[in-house]
Protein backbone atom coordinates (compact mmCIF):
# COMPACT_ATOMS: atom_id res chain seq x y z
CA UNK A 1 0.00 0.00 0.00
CA UNK A 2 1.12 3.48 -0.31
CA UNK A 3 2.88 4.95 2.75
CA UNK A 4 -0.06 7.11 4.47
CA UNK A 5 2.00 10.56 3.96
CA UNK A 6 0.93 10.00 0.46
CA UNK A 7 -2.61 9.85 1.01
CA UNK A 8 -5.05 12.95 0.54
CA UNK A 9 -8.98 12.86 1.03
CA UNK A 10 -11.65 15.28 -0.01
CA UNK A 11 -14.69 15.19 1.44
CA UNK A 12 -17.52 17.13 -0.53
CA UNK A 13 -20.67 17.16 1.69
CA UNK A 14 -23.29 18.19 -1.11
CA UNK A 15 -26.94 19.08 -1.56
CA UNK A 16 -27.93 16.14 -3.25
CA UNK A 17 -25.14 13.82 -2.53
CA UNK A 18 -22.05 13.30 -0.19
CA UNK A 19 -18.78 12.03 -1.52
CA UNK A 20 -15.07 11.36 -1.01
CA UNK A 21 -12.38 10.70 -2.71
CA UNK A 22 -9.13 9.65 -1.49
CA UNK A 23 -6.01 9.50 -3.95
CA UNK A 24 -1.88 8.76 -3.91
CA UNK A 25 -0.17 12.23 -4.29
CA UNK A 26 3.27 11.82 -6.41
CA UNK A 27 5.96 14.30 -6.19
CA UNK A 28 5.47 15.42 -9.62
CA UNK A 29 1.91 16.75 -9.18
CA UNK A 30 0.40 13.75 -10.52
CA UNK A 31 -2.52 12.21 -8.28
CA UNK A 32 -4.15 8.81 -8.57
CA UNK A 33 -7.50 8.39 -6.72
CA UNK A 34 -7.30 5.04 -5.16
CA UNK A 35 -11.01 4.96 -3.69
CA UNK A 36 -14.28 6.90 -4.38
CA UNK A 37 -17.45 6.80 -1.83
CA UNK A 38 -20.51 8.01 -2.32
CA UNK A 39 -23.54 8.71 0.04
CA UNK A 40 -27.49 9.79 -1.22
CA UNK A 41 -27.89 11.86 1.90
CA UNK A 42 -30.43 14.58 0.07
CA UNK A 43 -30.05 17.51 2.25
CA UNK A 44 -31.53 19.54 0.62
CA UNK A 45 -35.35 17.54 0.41
CA UNK A 46 -35.62 19.90 3.43
CA UNK A 47 -35.28 22.77 1.74
CA UNK A 48 -37.59 25.46 0.77
CA UNK A 49 -36.79 26.63 -2.57
CA UNK A 50 -35.36 30.49 -3.62
CA UNK A 51 -37.69 32.30 -5.23
CA UNK A 52 -34.55 34.67 -6.63
CA UNK A 53 -31.09 34.61 -7.01
CA UNK A 54 -30.40 36.70 -4.39
CA UNK A 55 -32.89 35.44 -1.71
CA UNK A 56 -34.01 32.49 -0.27
CA UNK A 57 -36.68 31.97 2.48
CA UNK A 58 -34.55 30.38 5.47
CA UNK A 59 -34.68 26.58 6.16
CA UNK A 60 -34.06 24.48 8.98
CA UNK A 61 -32.08 20.92 8.44
CA UNK A 62 -34.27 18.24 10.15
CA UNK A 63 -33.15 16.24 12.30
CA UNK A 64 -33.52 13.12 9.80
CA UNK A 65 -31.44 14.91 7.46
CA UNK A 66 -28.79 15.48 10.31
CA UNK A 67 -28.92 12.03 11.73
CA UNK A 68 -28.58 10.44 7.32
CA UNK A 69 -25.48 12.88 7.07
CA UNK A 70 -23.61 11.65 10.25
CA UNK A 71 -24.17 8.34 9.30
CA UNK A 72 -22.32 9.14 6.18
CA UNK A 73 -19.64 10.75 7.65
CA UNK A 74 -19.36 7.83 10.24
CA UNK A 75 -18.60 5.63 7.06
CA UNK A 76 -16.46 7.95 5.67
CA UNK A 77 -14.20 8.58 8.91
CA UNK A 78 -13.98 4.43 9.22
CA UNK A 79 -12.77 4.32 5.52
CA UNK A 80 -10.18 7.09 6.31
CA UNK A 81 -9.17 5.13 9.62
CA UNK A 82 -8.57 2.16 7.60
CA UNK A 83 -6.33 4.09 5.17
CA UNK A 84 -4.75 5.83 8.25
CA UNK A 85 -4.63 9.15 6.40
CA UNK A 86 -3.62 12.06 9.13
CA UNK A 87 -6.18 14.67 9.87
CA UNK A 88 -3.67 17.41 8.11
CA UNK A 89 -4.70 15.17 4.98
CA UNK A 90 -8.27 15.17 5.27
CA UNK A 91 -10.37 18.53 4.03
CA UNK A 92 -14.02 18.65 4.37
CA UNK A 93 -16.52 21.07 2.54
CA UNK A 94 -19.80 21.83 2.47
CA UNK A 95 -22.25 23.66 -0.45
CA UNK A 96 -25.38 24.88 -0.67
CA UNK A 97 -27.91 23.12 1.44
CA UNK A 98 -25.29 23.72 4.71
CA UNK A 99 -24.50 27.77 3.70
CA UNK A 100 -28.22 28.62 3.19
CA UNK A 101 -29.30 26.63 6.12
CA UNK A 102 -30.02 28.78 9.56
CA UNK A 103 -28.92 26.03 12.15
CA UNK A 104 -25.75 24.71 10.42
CA UNK A 105 -23.63 26.39 13.63
CA UNK A 106 -25.01 23.75 15.65
CA UNK A 107 -24.82 20.75 12.75
CA UNK A 108 -21.46 21.55 12.27
CA UNK A 109 -20.70 21.28 15.92
CA UNK A 110 -22.41 17.62 15.67
CA UNK A 111 -20.42 16.86 12.84
CA UNK A 112 -16.93 18.33 15.06
CA UNK A 113 -18.24 16.14 18.33
CA UNK A 114 -19.39 13.38 17.00
CA UNK A 115 -17.50 12.42 13.86
CA UNK A 116 -13.88 14.51 14.17
CA UNK A 117 -14.20 16.43 10.91
CA UNK A 118 -14.35 20.07 10.68
CA UNK A 119 -15.86 21.57 7.50
CA UNK A 120 -15.19 24.36 5.76
CA UNK A 121 -18.36 26.23 5.01
CA UNK A 122 -17.85 27.36 0.77
CA UNK A 123 -18.85 30.69 -0.21
CA UNK A 124 -20.81 30.12 -3.53
CA UNK A 125 -17.68 32.11 -5.62
CA UNK A 126 -15.50 30.02 -3.67
CA UNK A 127 -16.67 26.61 -4.68
CA UNK A 128 -17.18 27.67 -8.09
CA UNK A 129 -13.19 28.77 -7.87
CA UNK A 130 -12.32 24.93 -6.62
CA UNK A 131 -14.75 23.76 -9.55
CA UNK A 132 -12.29 24.77 -11.75
CA UNK A 133 -9.16 23.95 -10.14
CA UNK A 134 -10.97 20.56 -10.48
CA UNK A 135 -11.35 20.48 -14.61
CA UNK A 136 -7.92 21.40 -14.74
CA UNK A 137 -7.05 17.40 -13.31
CA UNK A 138 -9.41 16.67 -15.95
CA UNK A 139 -9.03 18.61 -19.30
CA UNK A 140 -5.90 20.28 -20.66
CA UNK A 141 -7.28 23.13 -20.70
CA UNK A 142 -4.91 25.15 -18.59
CA UNK A 143 -3.56 28.15 -21.09
CA UNK A 144 -7.40 28.26 -22.64
CA UNK A 145 -9.91 30.59 -21.20
CA UNK A 146 -12.58 28.26 -19.87
CA UNK A 147 -16.42 28.48 -18.46
CA UNK A 148 -16.98 26.35 -15.97
CA UNK A 149 -20.54 25.04 -14.83
CA UNK A 150 -21.50 23.26 -12.29
CA UNK A 151 -25.47 22.01 -11.70
CA UNK A 152 -25.27 21.05 -7.77
CA UNK A 153 -28.59 19.99 -5.97
CA UNK A 154 -28.98 23.47 -4.52
CA UNK A 155 -26.86 25.74 -6.79
CA UNK A 156 -24.88 25.96 -10.06
CA UNK A 157 -21.56 27.70 -9.80
CA UNK A 158 -20.42 29.44 -13.21
CA UNK A 159 -16.54 30.05 -13.51
CA UNK A 160 -13.98 32.27 -16.20
CA UNK A 161 -10.22 31.38 -15.36
CA UNK A 162 -7.19 30.72 -17.10
CA UNK A 163 -3.55 29.83 -16.25
CA UNK A 164 -5.34 28.43 -12.60
CA UNK A 165 -6.26 32.01 -12.32
CA UNK A 166 -10.38 33.14 -11.35
CA UNK A 167 -11.30 35.79 -13.28
CA UNK A 168 -15.17 35.57 -12.78
CA UNK A 169 -17.14 33.27 -10.53
CA UNK A 170 -20.82 33.52 -9.34
CA UNK A 171 -23.28 31.25 -7.69
CA UNK A 172 -27.11 31.15 -8.56
CA UNK A 173 -29.81 29.85 -6.72
CA UNK A 174 -30.54 27.13 -9.14
CA UNK A 175 -30.30 23.49 -8.13
CA UNK A 176 -32.10 20.28 -9.66
CA UNK A 177 -33.17 19.55 -6.30
CA UNK A 178 -34.34 22.63 -4.73
CA UNK A 179 -36.13 23.08 -8.86
CA UNK A 180 -37.74 19.46 -7.67
CA UNK A 181 -38.67 20.48 -4.70
CA UNK A 182 -40.58 23.29 -5.67
CA UNK A 183 -41.49 22.47 -9.05
CA UNK A 184 -41.94 18.48 -8.58
CA UNK A 185 -40.59 15.89 -10.98
CA UNK A 186 -42.57 15.28 -13.84
CA UNK A 187 -43.07 16.28 -17.56
CA UNK A 188 -45.57 18.58 -16.69
CA UNK A 189 -43.20 20.82 -14.04
CA UNK A 190 -40.86 21.21 -16.96
CA UNK A 191 -42.32 24.92 -18.34
CA UNK A 192 -42.45 26.17 -14.95
CA UNK A 193 -38.89 25.16 -14.01
CA UNK A 194 -38.01 26.51 -17.19
CA UNK A 195 -39.74 30.06 -16.39
CA UNK A 196 -38.17 30.11 -13.17
CA UNK A 197 -34.64 29.53 -14.44
CA UNK A 198 -34.70 31.88 -16.96
CA UNK A 199 -36.22 34.98 -14.63
CA UNK A 200 -33.17 34.19 -11.83
CA UNK A 201 -30.71 34.00 -14.56
CA UNK A 202 -32.18 37.72 -15.98
CA UNK A 203 -32.16 38.96 -12.70
CA UNK A 204 -28.72 38.23 -11.93
CA UNK A 205 -27.41 39.60 -14.95
CA UNK A 206 -25.20 36.84 -15.37
CA UNK A 207 -25.09 36.34 -19.09
CA UNK A 208 -23.83 39.95 -19.65
CA UNK A 209 -21.09 39.20 -17.26
CA UNK A 210 -19.84 36.75 -18.93
CA UNK A 211 -19.85 37.74 -22.84
CA UNK A 212 -17.95 40.67 -21.52
CA UNK A 213 -15.08 38.34 -20.31
CA UNK A 214 -15.90 35.81 -23.22
CA UNK A 215 -14.79 32.03 -23.34
CA UNK A 216 -12.93 30.03 -25.47
CA UNK A 217 -13.58 26.64 -24.51
CA UNK A 218 -17.28 25.32 -21.75
CA UNK A 219 -16.55 22.77 -19.33
CA UNK A 220 -19.45 21.39 -17.64
CA UNK A 221 -19.06 19.14 -14.19
CA UNK A 222 -21.56 17.74 -11.24
CA UNK A 223 -23.48 14.81 -11.34
CA UNK A 224 -25.84 15.85 -13.21
CA UNK A 225 -24.16 16.99 -16.63
CA UNK A 226 -22.32 13.45 -16.43
CA UNK A 227 -25.77 11.69 -16.38
CA UNK A 228 -27.16 13.46 -19.15
CA UNK A 229 -23.82 12.87 -21.25
CA UNK A 230 -23.72 9.69 -20.52
CA UNK A 231 -27.84 9.06 -20.72
CA UNK A 232 -26.62 10.52 -25.08
CA UNK A 233 -23.91 7.83 -25.08
CA UNK A 234 -25.91 5.55 -24.12
CA UNK A 235 -28.72 5.73 -26.25
CA UNK A 236 -31.50 7.18 -23.96
CA UNK A 237 -31.68 9.77 -27.31
CA UNK A 238 -30.72 7.38 -30.44
CA UNK A 239 -29.95 3.96 -29.47
CA UNK A 240 -27.77 3.21 -32.68
CA UNK A 241 -25.58 6.19 -31.20
CA UNK A 242 -23.29 3.24 -29.81
CA UNK A 243 -22.19 0.81 -32.36
CA UNK A 244 -19.80 -2.48 -32.22
CA UNK A 245 -17.33 -1.95 -35.32
CA UNK A 246 -15.09 -4.29 -35.77
CA UNK A 247 -14.51 -5.58 -32.28
CA UNK A 248 -14.02 -2.00 -31.69
CA UNK A 249 -16.28 0.48 -29.63
CA UNK A 250 -17.11 3.63 -32.07
CA UNK A 251 -19.21 6.46 -31.43
CA UNK A 252 -22.25 7.69 -33.58
CA UNK A 253 -21.56 10.67 -35.46
CA UNK A 254 -17.92 10.68 -34.26
CA UNK A 255 -18.35 11.38 -30.59
CA UNK A 256 -15.30 10.37 -28.72
CA UNK A 257 -16.87 10.96 -25.30
CA UNK A 258 -16.84 13.46 -22.56
CA UNK A 259 -19.01 15.88 -24.47
CA UNK A 260 -22.34 17.45 -25.18
CA UNK A 261 -23.90 19.33 -28.14
CA UNK A 262 -26.76 21.26 -27.43
CA UNK A 263 -28.77 19.44 -29.90
CA UNK A 264 -28.03 16.38 -27.77
CA UNK A 265 -29.08 18.39 -24.47
CA UNK A 266 -32.16 19.43 -26.53
CA UNK A 267 -32.89 15.63 -27.61
CA UNK A 268 -32.65 14.39 -23.50
CA UNK A 269 -35.11 17.33 -22.45
CA UNK A 270 -37.55 16.28 -25.16
CA UNK A 271 -37.27 12.79 -24.61
CA UNK A 272 -37.54 12.89 -20.68
CA UNK A 273 -40.67 15.41 -21.30
CA UNK A 274 -42.33 13.70 -24.03
CA UNK A 275 -44.41 10.55 -23.67
CA UNK A 276 -45.31 9.43 -20.41
CA UNK A 277 -47.09 6.27 -18.77
CA UNK A 278 -45.56 3.71 -16.42
CA UNK A 279 -43.18 2.34 -19.09
CA UNK A 280 -41.77 6.02 -19.40
CA UNK A 281 -40.98 6.14 -16.03
CA UNK A 282 -39.35 2.66 -15.68
CA UNK A 283 -37.11 3.68 -18.54
CA UNK A 284 -36.18 7.11 -17.05
CA UNK A 285 -35.14 5.21 -13.61
CA UNK A 286 -32.73 2.35 -15.73
CA UNK A 287 -30.89 5.33 -17.54
CA UNK A 288 -30.79 7.57 -14.29
CA UNK A 289 -31.18 5.67 -11.43
CA UNK A 290 -30.58 7.68 -7.89
CA UNK A 291 -30.70 10.63 -9.98
CA UNK A 292 -33.97 10.14 -12.08
CA UNK A 293 -35.93 11.84 -9.21
CA UNK A 294 -34.06 15.02 -9.91
CA UNK A 295 -33.02 14.58 -13.45
CA UNK A 296 -35.51 16.61 -15.54
CA UNK A 297 -34.67 20.05 -13.47
CA UNK A 298 -31.35 19.29 -14.17
CA UNK A 299 -31.90 18.85 -17.70
CA UNK A 300 -34.03 21.57 -18.22
CA UNK A 301 -31.53 23.91 -16.16
CA UNK A 302 -28.62 22.59 -18.41
CA UNK A 303 -30.28 23.68 -21.70
CA UNK A 304 -31.15 26.46 -20.49
CA UNK A 305 -27.58 27.23 -20.10
CA UNK A 306 -26.54 26.03 -23.41
CA UNK A 307 -29.55 28.47 -24.70
CA UNK A 308 -28.83 31.93 -22.90
CA UNK A 309 -25.25 31.88 -23.23
CA UNK A 310 -25.26 30.28 -26.13
CA UNK A 311 -23.29 27.00 -25.96
CA UNK A 312 -22.80 24.91 -28.94
CA UNK A 313 -20.55 22.42 -27.36
CA UNK A 314 -19.19 21.51 -23.66
CA UNK A 315 -16.64 19.26 -22.50
CA UNK A 316 -17.62 16.86 -19.59
CA UNK A 317 -15.41 16.76 -16.98
CA UNK A 318 -15.22 13.88 -14.89
CA UNK A 319 -13.56 15.70 -11.90
CA UNK A 320 -15.27 18.50 -9.64
CA UNK A 321 -15.14 19.77 -6.72
CA UNK A 322 -13.46 16.81 -4.79
CA UNK A 323 -10.85 16.69 -6.84
CA UNK A 324 -10.41 21.07 -6.78
CA UNK A 325 -10.26 20.60 -3.23
CA UNK A 326 -7.01 17.53 -3.65
CA UNK A 327 -5.28 19.88 -5.72
CA UNK A 328 -5.28 23.03 -3.79
CA UNK A 329 -4.11 21.49 -0.87
CA UNK A 330 -1.31 19.58 -3.24
CA UNK A 331 -0.35 23.07 -3.72
CA UNK A 332 -0.51 24.18 -0.10
CA UNK A 333 2.34 21.14 0.64
CA UNK A 334 4.43 21.56 -2.58
CA UNK A 335 5.46 25.46 -2.93
CA UNK A 336 6.33 24.48 -7.23
CA UNK A 337 2.86 22.36 -7.43
CA UNK A 338 2.15 22.39 -10.92
CA UNK A 339 -1.96 22.68 -11.88
CA UNK A 340 -0.93 21.03 -15.21
CA UNK A 341 0.42 18.36 -13.97
CA UNK A 342 -2.22 15.79 -14.40
CA UNK A 343 -2.88 16.97 -18.19
CA UNK A 344 -1.58 13.79 -19.66
CA UNK A 345 -2.21 11.15 -17.05
CA UNK A 346 -5.95 12.37 -16.67
CA UNK A 347 -6.70 11.41 -20.75
CA UNK A 348 -5.69 7.66 -18.83
CA UNK A 349 -8.34 8.19 -15.92
CA UNK A 350 -11.11 9.69 -19.12
CA UNK A 351 -10.80 6.66 -20.88
CA UNK A 352 -11.15 4.13 -18.03
CA UNK A 353 -14.24 6.12 -16.52
CA UNK A 354 -15.85 6.44 -19.78
CA UNK A 355 -15.75 2.48 -20.13
CA UNK A 356 -15.87 1.35 -16.57
CA UNK A 357 -18.62 1.65 -13.76
CA UNK A 358 -17.45 2.29 -10.19
CA UNK A 359 -16.92 -0.95 -9.20
CA UNK A 360 -14.69 -1.80 -12.27
CA UNK A 361 -12.95 1.59 -11.75
CA UNK A 362 -11.85 0.56 -8.05
CA UNK A 363 -10.81 -3.03 -9.23
CA UNK A 364 -8.77 -1.61 -11.62
CA UNK A 365 -7.62 0.88 -9.37
CA UNK A 366 -6.32 -1.85 -6.79
CA UNK A 367 -4.66 -3.67 -9.30
CA UNK A 368 -2.60 -0.55 -10.46
CA UNK A 369 -1.88 -0.01 -6.60
CA UNK A 370 -0.78 -3.86 -6.63
CA UNK A 371 1.37 -3.28 -9.69
CA UNK A 372 3.29 0.04 -8.08
CA UNK A 373 4.64 -1.72 -4.89
CA UNK A 374 5.72 -4.71 -6.93
CA UNK A 375 7.21 -2.23 -9.17
CA UNK A 376 9.11 -0.45 -6.40
CA UNK A 377 10.09 -3.24 -4.60
CA UNK A 378 11.65 -5.18 -7.42
CA UNK A 379 13.68 -1.41 -7.77
CA UNK A 380 14.79 -2.14 -4.19
CA UNK A 381 16.08 -5.36 -4.81
CA UNK A 382 19.82 -4.51 -5.37
CA UNK A 383 20.91 -7.89 -7.41
CA UNK A 384 18.95 -6.38 -9.72
CA UNK A 385 21.66 -4.42 -10.82
CA UNK A 386 23.28 -7.44 -12.37
CA UNK A 387 20.37 -7.28 -14.79
CA UNK A 388 20.50 -4.07 -16.84
CA UNK A 389 17.18 -3.67 -18.52
CA UNK A 390 15.73 -4.91 -15.28
CA UNK A 391 17.10 -2.44 -13.05
CA UNK A 392 16.64 0.62 -15.56
CA UNK A 393 12.86 0.63 -14.84
CA UNK A 394 12.06 4.23 -14.56
CA UNK A 395 9.22 6.28 -13.57
CA UNK A 396 7.77 6.44 -17.32
CA UNK A 397 7.61 2.99 -17.31
CA UNK A 398 6.02 2.82 -13.74
CA UNK A 399 3.41 5.13 -15.60
CA UNK A 400 2.98 2.85 -19.01
CA UNK A 401 2.70 0.16 -16.05
CA UNK A 402 -0.16 2.35 -14.31
CA UNK A 403 -1.94 2.89 -17.08
CA UNK A 404 -2.12 -0.27 -18.56
CA UNK A 405 -3.38 -1.37 -15.42
CA UNK A 406 -6.06 1.13 -15.05
CA UNK A 407 -7.19 0.20 -18.46
CA UNK A 408 -6.92 -3.59 -18.49
CA UNK A 409 -10.92 -4.10 -18.15
CA UNK A 410 -12.45 -1.87 -20.41
CA UNK A 411 -13.26 -4.14 -22.92
CA UNK A 412 -15.62 -5.50 -20.75
CA UNK A 413 -17.53 -2.93 -22.19
CA UNK A 414 -18.44 -5.05 -25.20
CA UNK A 415 -18.46 -8.15 -23.68
CA UNK A 416 -16.37 -10.65 -21.29
CA UNK A 417 -15.95 -12.85 -23.79
CA UNK A 418 -12.07 -11.64 -25.15
CA UNK A 419 -12.26 -8.48 -23.14
CA UNK A 420 -8.11 -7.65 -22.98
CA UNK A 421 -7.98 -7.69 -26.88
CA UNK A 422 -11.07 -5.39 -27.01
CA UNK A 423 -9.34 -3.30 -24.32
CA UNK A 424 -6.30 -3.16 -26.62
CA UNK A 425 -8.86 -2.29 -29.42
CA UNK A 426 -10.01 0.39 -28.24
CA UNK A 427 -6.55 2.10 -26.77
CA UNK A 428 -5.14 1.76 -30.18
CA UNK A 429 -8.27 2.73 -31.85
CA UNK A 430 -9.88 5.71 -30.09
CA UNK A 431 -7.24 8.63 -30.61
CA UNK A 432 -7.88 8.54 -26.26
CA UNK A 433 -4.60 9.12 -24.78
CA UNK A 434 -3.06 12.65 -25.29
CA UNK A 435 0.60 13.18 -24.56
CA UNK A 436 1.73 10.00 -25.28
CA UNK A 437 3.39 9.38 -28.26
CA UNK A 438 2.47 6.31 -30.97
CA UNK A 439 4.84 3.94 -29.41
CA UNK A 440 3.63 4.94 -25.58
CA UNK A 441 0.12 4.49 -26.14
CA UNK A 442 0.97 0.51 -28.27
CA UNK A 443 3.24 -0.35 -25.44
CA UNK A 444 0.06 0.74 -22.75
CA UNK A 445 -2.05 -1.27 -25.52
CA UNK A 446 -0.04 -4.47 -25.15
CA UNK A 447 0.26 -4.34 -21.83
CA UNK A 448 -3.83 -4.58 -21.32
CA UNK A 449 -3.80 -6.97 -24.03
CA UNK A 450 -1.01 -9.39 -22.37
CA UNK A 451 -2.87 -8.97 -18.90
CA UNK A 452 -4.00 -12.59 -19.39
CA UNK A 453 -4.34 -15.71 -21.16
CA UNK A 454 -1.71 -16.67 -23.17
CA UNK A 455 1.93 -15.00 -23.56
CA UNK A 456 3.26 -12.42 -25.75
CA UNK A 457 4.70 -13.84 -28.97
CA UNK A 458 7.73 -11.29 -29.29
CA UNK A 459 8.09 -12.70 -32.93
CA UNK A 460 4.96 -11.04 -34.03
CA UNK A 461 5.10 -7.80 -36.20
CA UNK A 462 3.78 -5.78 -32.79
CA UNK A 463 6.82 -6.22 -31.32
CA UNK A 464 9.46 -6.13 -33.99
CA UNK A 465 7.95 -2.66 -34.64
CA UNK A 466 9.67 -1.52 -30.82
CA UNK A 467 13.47 -1.11 -30.29
CA UNK A 468 14.62 -4.13 -28.59
CA UNK A 469 15.36 -2.28 -25.46
CA UNK A 470 11.70 -1.52 -25.36
CA UNK A 471 10.81 -5.18 -26.02
CA UNK A 472 13.01 -6.29 -23.66
CA UNK A 473 11.25 -4.28 -20.64
CA UNK A 474 8.34 -4.94 -22.03
CA UNK A 475 9.09 -8.09 -20.66
CA UNK A 476 9.37 -7.26 -17.16
CA UNK A 477 6.33 -5.14 -17.01
CA UNK A 478 4.41 -7.49 -18.58
CA UNK A 479 5.22 -10.38 -15.71
CA UNK A 480 4.23 -7.38 -13.39
CA UNK A 481 1.16 -6.63 -14.75
CA UNK A 482 0.23 -9.69 -14.85
CA UNK A 483 0.40 -11.45 -11.30
CA UNK A 484 -0.95 -7.90 -9.71
CA UNK A 485 -4.28 -8.38 -11.92
CA UNK A 486 -4.12 -12.32 -11.20
CA UNK A 487 -3.58 -11.47 -6.95
CA UNK A 488 -6.59 -8.85 -7.60
CA UNK A 489 -9.20 -11.29 -8.71
CA UNK A 490 -7.86 -13.71 -6.02
CA UNK A 491 -10.36 -12.77 -3.71
CA UNK A 492 -9.30 -15.59 -1.06
CA UNK A 493 -6.38 -13.67 -0.27
CA UNK A 494 -7.28 -11.85 3.57
CA UNK A 495 -4.72 -9.04 2.35
CA UNK A 496 -7.18 -8.16 -0.86
CA UNK A 497 -10.19 -8.03 2.14
CA UNK A 498 -8.75 -5.19 4.10
CA UNK A 499 -8.43 -2.42 1.00
CA UNK A 500 -5.00 -2.82 0.36
CA UNK A 501 -3.42 -2.60 3.60
CA UNK A 502 -0.57 -5.23 2.38
CA UNK A 503 2.89 -4.25 1.52
CA UNK A 504 3.66 -6.10 -1.72
CA UNK A 505 7.26 -6.94 -1.93
CA UNK A 506 9.87 -9.21 -3.82
CA UNK A 507 12.95 -8.45 -1.58
CA UNK A 508 13.98 -9.60 1.88
CA UNK A 509 11.67 -8.34 4.89
CA UNK A 510 14.21 -5.83 6.75
CA UNK A 511 13.60 -4.18 3.04
CA UNK A 512 10.29 -2.88 4.74
CA UNK A 513 10.73 -0.32 8.02
CA UNK A 514 7.37 -1.57 9.74
CA UNK A 515 7.01 -4.31 11.91
CA UNK A 516 6.30 -7.46 9.06
CA UNK A 517 4.80 -10.46 9.00
CA UNK A 518 5.48 -12.83 5.78
CA UNK A 519 1.90 -14.05 4.19
CA UNK A 520 2.02 -17.76 3.17
CA UNK A 521 0.03 -18.14 0.06
CA UNK A 522 -3.09 -20.19 0.67
CA UNK A 523 -2.99 -23.65 -0.69
CA UNK A 524 -6.07 -23.01 -3.06
CA UNK A 525 -4.58 -20.16 -4.79
CA UNK A 526 -5.92 -21.61 -8.04
CA UNK A 527 -4.09 -22.68 -11.14
CA UNK A 528 -4.37 -18.95 -12.92
CA UNK A 529 -2.33 -17.45 -9.98
CA UNK A 530 -0.18 -20.02 -9.05
CA UNK A 531 0.67 -19.85 -12.90
CA UNK A 532 1.44 -16.00 -12.73
CA UNK A 533 3.53 -16.58 -9.83
CA UNK A 534 5.90 -18.68 -11.70
CA UNK A 535 6.48 -16.74 -14.90
CA UNK A 536 6.96 -14.16 -12.62
CA UNK A 537 9.73 -16.18 -10.70
CA UNK A 538 10.94 -17.15 -14.19
CA UNK A 539 11.28 -13.28 -15.37
CA UNK A 540 13.13 -11.62 -12.21
CA UNK A 541 14.75 -14.73 -10.84
CA UNK A 542 12.64 -13.55 -7.61
CA UNK A 543 9.80 -15.03 -5.68
CA UNK A 544 6.82 -13.00 -5.32
CA UNK A 545 6.04 -12.71 -1.16
CA UNK A 546 3.46 -11.08 0.33
CA UNK A 547 4.56 -9.44 3.27
CA UNK A 548 1.76 -7.69 5.59
CA UNK A 549 2.43 -5.20 9.11
CA UNK A 550 2.47 -6.91 11.99
CA UNK A 551 -0.89 -5.26 12.81
CA UNK A 552 -2.81 -5.93 9.98
CA UNK A 553 -1.74 -9.55 9.85
CA UNK A 554 -3.17 -9.92 13.50
CA UNK A 555 -6.84 -8.56 12.82
CA UNK A 556 -6.98 -10.75 9.74
CA UNK A 557 -6.06 -14.08 12.17
CA UNK A 558 -9.07 -12.88 14.56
Amino acid sequence: MASSSTLYAAIDMGTNSFKMIIIRAYSNGKFFTIDHLREPVVLGRDTTTATSSSTSTPFTLSAQSQLIALEALHKFQKTLTSYKISKAQIRCVATAAVREAVNKGEFLKCVSEKIGLEVDVLPGEEEARLVYLGMLQFWPIYDKLVLGVDIGGGSTEFVIGKQGKVVFGASLKLGHVSLTQKFGSNKQSAAHIREHIRSVIQESGLVKKIKDFGFEVVVGSSGTIKAVETAVFNGFVNKSNVLEVSNVVAFGDGRKGWRLSRGEVKGVVEGLCGGGGEGEKIRREKFFKRRSEFIIAGAVLLEEIFEVLGIEEMEVSGYALAEGVIAESLAKVNGGYDLNANARWSSVVRLAMRFNSKKMMKTAAHSAIIAKEIFEGLRKCDDLADNHFAASLDDKDLEYLEAASLLHNIGIFIGKKGYHKQSYGIIMNGEHLHGYCTEEVKLIALLAKHHRKKLPNFDLASFKEFPREITKKFRFLCAIIRVSVALQQHQSMGFLQMEFSALVNCGVKDQISLPCTVKPLPEDIGDELRQELEHFKLIFHKELLIILPSSVSDRSEK
